[in-house]
């Protein structure tokens, strides 16, 4: 939706090679800099010395001038942890892993200051997610503003870590038993709750539409907030509540934002959802456990 994306193979060779786009795929316009590929390449060089061999994949090479770099390929046989899920297949395991590795990044991130200053400015993250999850989602709920407002806020001003911007199980691809976390071009310095949010609220998502597997996928859930508050390091303490403000407005995203879920087509089950995230928003939860019972009632 956002870039170039090419499988290159050539012999031995093996490589994903990516150039950014102006101008996002999508029906409303949404444009984003260009350099921003050039951030998303840094922080893979920054992070892979602090994450187990393999988590993210290894920098090749970079072309400024064209927005391109490459970077290893998945192994053969890799596949999005989002292809599982959808086909109700739940592992337990992938959910607890995706949880230490966001865990892992955040207090490896936060004992490294120099990094705020790389990564600090804000602008991508601003036009690929506060814009037009956030703001172009409270445009159409006026009612709603003033919270979305209250949170947009609040994450702006909560700068602790490296944040990815797009911890999704689309961009976790399942590699053998491990996981590799890919599309890092939202990174920046700042409120890893963003993270951990918007990574339970894909969950929560497919509890709601992946017939039959409610109950395994809000089990995932639990499985991914124990995996990351084992590794978040101080950062565990406050973690969950403060995402939990981000959970409802997402859910609502998802639904009437520039980015709406590709599975969420019944309008019967958009008002659901609808009702549901406005649920959230104005008494926010204070655990994931608790969002996932609330919603799991509403639809």
């Amino acid at each position: 939706m956002s870039n170039h994306v090419f499988l290159v193979e050539a012999g031995p060779l093996r490589c994903v090679v990516k150039q950014s786009l102006g101008r996002l795929r999508v029906e409303a316009e949404w444009l984003s800099r260009r350099d921003r590929i050039h951030r998303e390449c840094a922080a893979l060089r920054a992070v892979a010395p602090a994450l187990p061999a393999g988590a993210v994949p290894a920098v090749l090479f970079e072309d400024r001038e064209n927005y391109v770099f490459g970077m290893e390929a998945a192994p053969a046989g890799a596949q999005p942890w989002k292809t599982g899920l959808m086909a109700g297949e739940v592992r337990e395991e992938l959910a607890e892993e995706a949880g230490r590795l966001l865990g892992t990044w955040i207090s490896e991130s936060a004992g490294r200051p120099e990094w705020c200053g790389e990564f600090g400015d804000l602008t991508v993250f601003g036009e690929l997610r506060v814009d037009p999850y956030y703001r172009f989602t409270a445009d159409r709920h006026p009612e709603l503003r003033e919270r979305f407002a209250a949170l947009i806020e609040e994450c702006l001003g909560r700068r602790v870590s490296l944040v990815h911007g797009d911890y999704s199980p689309k961009n976790l691809l399942v590699c053998g038993g491990g996981l590799m976390a890919i599309d890092w071009e939202v990174v920046h310095w700042g409120d890893p709750s963003f993270d951990a949010a918007f990574l339970t609220n894909h969950l929560l998502l497919k509890a709601v539409c992946v017939p039959g597997a409610g109950t395994r996928l809000a089990s995932a859930a639990g499985a991914f907030w124990r995996g990351l508050s084992a590794t978040a390091g101080p950062a565990a303490g406050w973690l969950e509540p403060a995402a939990m403000r981000h959970l409802g407005c997402l859910l609502l995203a998802r639904v009437d934002g520039k980015s709406p879920a590709e599975y969420v087509r019944d309008e019967s089950l958009k008002s659901k959802l609808r009702g549901a995230a406005r649920d959230l928003i104005l008494r926010p939860p204070l655990s994931a456990a608790e969002a996932l019972e609330r919603v799991m009632r509403w639809t």
